[in-house]
């Protein structure tokens, strides 16, 4: 029933919109939650690390003010106190320092025993007695002003003639208050009393509202006393989660939305599904006289293209089944032929030799004898080379794994062609890492090195040869590429160059490559064949990696 398009047409839509909004719906809230959660922490440190850094700068700008207070009644003009300040230098003095500050403070005068303002930076108020408003022992504000207070000591006699009063604008702390709070926050700072003494203007207007709290106590500032005060930073917890609020309501009509979209766009999709499916099983009932993987029919949902892969996957594999069963079979002809001829043709061949090599030693043999013998000799060296070339194509020796360096491997195969580089005129040189190490059998991998080294050289036209090897890892495979700048290999040909009896180079017989590649099979590698940056063919060597061994 409802494989009909009808059924898939309505019931698509519907089950769609039940298996995925109320799912979406919960996760939305457990994401929301999380988030909620996540902002709530991230605020809570920032608000923390804020009211420290304020108290801490509070604590620097109350210590630097009455660094200042104490230090201007130390001051010898300070003396001016005990002459009544006739000549009006102590008050010109103070209304200079008040002027520096620009707005720190809000006058400063210097007072006598008697609580009588001798010198002023407000002139109007020499001679008129001074009252502070709270004893001098206790830092208060009132009226948004400080005073700051230091005793003025007679220089002779030690006798205290005086006070010097500065008193601070309170504003300026109210301003850090507010520059370090904004719009979203509220602070207010506390004496030892709990008495406010400092706030901002939101304080009072969030004080109703849950909030993030943050606290920090004065310090004091270079080794200086604390106040004994305290900043309460708050933001209403209806402020900081907004962004959060507005978020939700963003999403969760979205969510709506694409629902609604989705259940619609439902429909055309459920036609989508049968007709690759369709396609594929027809593909898969004539597989037999569609046998190229190229003509697996795609397209559809992921779950349809899967399908098509895995069906194009299975073809390829089959498709490689069949050239390695074909190998084999090369193979096995080889070997047979090789155990044949080692027995059948060896004995004769070496009768040969041992005859050729009488012949040379006979004093009497002409120069034309000579010629021959040499022929002889070496064109059994030849067929002797051959039965061993067959012999190791046909049974190659499962490989004996130890670590290996391939960096030393190879710099040891390039050295036991030093030789015969120098007469084929072609310069090697070797790149790449300084060690690379993989579990391999290193007579093996010396044997591959050698063969690809050698056809390289080979296959060199001319007194320019230049063969290239290059070791670098590359993750977990260690590899080596061997590039010339000989005339390369015809990309038709790149597939087949490692069959048996396959060769691109007169005179060959096509064995070398195939026993390259079922060395390196052996040892779970590959073996590719690319043309290189010198114009000539590369081979590319991959092979296990396993990290470096101490020597």
């Amino acid at each position: 029933m409802f494989g009909k398009p009808i059924s898939i047409k309505y019931l698509l839509p519907i089950a769609f919109a039940l298996a995925s909004l109320l799912p979406l719906i919960i996760f939305t809230a457990m994401a929301f939650a999380q988030a909620r959660h996540a902002l709530e922490h991230e605020i809570s440190q920032d608000i923390e690390v804020r009211s420290q850094a304020t108290m801490a700068e509070i604590d620097r700008m109350m210590f630097e003010r009455m660094q200042n207070v104490n230090s201007w009644s130390h001051l010898e003009i300070m003396n001016e106190l005990r002459i009544g300040d006739v000549d009006k230098r102590l008050s010109r003095f103070l209304d200079e320092l008040k002027s520096a500050y620009r707005g720190v403070y809000v006058e400063i005068h210097a007072v006598n025993s008697a609580d009588q303002i001798i010198a002023s930076s407000e002139a109007g108020k020499i001679g008129q007695h001074y009252s502070p408003p709270i004893a001098s022992s206790e830092l208060f504000p009132s009226q948004n002003q400080l005073p700051l207070t230091s005793a003025i000591i007679d220089p002779i006699t030690g006798e205290v003639t005086g006070k010097l009063y500065a008193i601070f604008d309170w504003t300026t702390v109210e301003k850090i208050l507010e520059r370090s709070t904004g719009d979203s926050r509220s602070a207010a700072l506390f004496n030892r009393h709990h008495e406010r003494i400092a706030e901002t203007r939101h304080w009072k207007n969030y004080q109703h509202s849950s909030a993030i709290i943050a606290t920090a106590t004065s310090q004091g500032y270079q080794g200086a006393p604390s106040l004994e005060w305290q900043l309460r930073i708050e933001q209403p917890k209806s402020i900081a989660f907004s962004p959060i609020r507005k978020l939700g309501g963003i999403f969760l009509l979205f969510l709506l939305v694409v629902a609604a979209i989705a259940s619609l766009a439902a429909l055309p999709i459920a036609a989508s599904i049968a007709k690759p499916l369709r396609r594929l099983s027809a593909f898969a009932r004539n597989f037999q006289s569609q046998p190229k993987a190229d003509s697996v029919p795609t397209g559809g949902p992921n779950e349809v293209q899967e399908l098509s892969v895995a069906f194009k996957q299975m073809i390829e594999d089959l498709r490689k089944s069949q050239e390695d069963l074909t190998r084999a079979a090369k193979l096995a002809v080889v070997g047979e032929l090789a155990a044949a001829m080692s027995h059948e043709v060896r004995t004769p061949l070496g009768i040969l030799k041992s005859s050729a090599q009488i012949l040379m030693r006979e004093r009497g043999l002409s120069t034309e004898g000579k010629e021959v013998c040499g022929f002889i000799l070496s064109e059994t060296e030849r067929m002797n080379k051959l039965i061993d070339t067959l012999l190791d194509s046909g049974r190659v020796r499962n490989p004996e794994l130890q670590a290996t360096d391939l960096v030393e491997t190879t710099e040891r195969t390039i050295a036991m062609l030093s030789a015969q580089t120098q007469k084929k005129k072609v310069a090697i040189s070797m790149t790449g890492e300084n060690s690379l190490w993989s579990n391999c059998d290193r007579e093996q991998i010396t044997q591959v090195l050698l063969n690809l080294i050698i056809n390289a050289m080979q296959i060199i036209k001319g007194n320019n040869g230049q063969v290239e090897i290059h070791l670098y890892a590359d993750r977990n495979e260690a590899v080596i590429e061997v590039a010339d700048n000989g005339p390369g290999i015809a990309p038709e040909t790149h597939e087949r160059i490692f069959d048996p009896f396959f060769s691109t180079r007169s005179g060959g017989i096509g064995l070398g490559l195939a026993v390259v590649r079922q060395i390196i099979e052996a040892h779970h590698g590959s073996i590719s064949v690319s043309t290189s940056h010198l114009g000539g063919a590369s081979f590319t060597v991959r092979l296990p990696r396993i990290k470096s061994q101490s020597k």
